[in-house]
Order: structure tokens, then sequence, then C-alpha cells
């Protein structure tokens, strides 16, 4: 979703912003409110992102390493198989 001046998060840092009239007025330059691609535009939650998507609707993209993990009890049996050939057993 795209930030934009009708979200509840959005904030002019300078103020300018009018919703009396629709679409949103910016006083600043006197013309329309060209939301995240102005300089002053903000989120007061902090999640607007750098190319204007709404990090509150962004989903995390994990990436796995590949490598399987290793179960506790495998562990510990490999480490006892280890010992019990350095001394003999």
């Amino acid at each position: 979703m795209i930030c934009n001046p009708l979200c509840r998060f959005f904030r002019c840092v300078k103020k300018a912003l009018n919703y009396r009239q629709n679409p949103p007025w910016c006083d600043w330059v006197g013309g329309v409110c060209t939301g995240y691609r102005c300089p002053y535009a903000s989120c007061i939650q902090v999640k607007l992102l750098p190319d204007g998507r709404c990090g509150l609707f962004v989903k995390r993209k994990t990436t796995e390493t590949g490598e399987p993990e290793i179960k506790i009890g495998a562990d510990v049996a490999i480490r006892a198989k280890k010992r019990l050939e350095k001394f003999g057993a």
C-alpha cells in the first residue's frame, strides 16, 4: 500500500496540509499534496519506506540459510562417540 495524505498516520512537517479540500491541499506550495514524494512528508508510526510504501502493510522476507539444523541429541551423541574413540573403549 502506498502512503498517502489520507492515512491517519501521515503528517506534514510544515503543518501546511489542508484536508478541507478534496484532494488534500498543500498551503506551503499552493497545490495538491504529493504525498510521500514531498520532502516534508512523515509518518508518526515511522513506517514510511523510501519507495513510498507503508511499512505497516509490508511483510518481511526471510531467507533460509540452507544448512540443516542439528538437533541437540544428535550433537551429544557425536561428541560421546568421539570421546569413546579417544579413550579406546
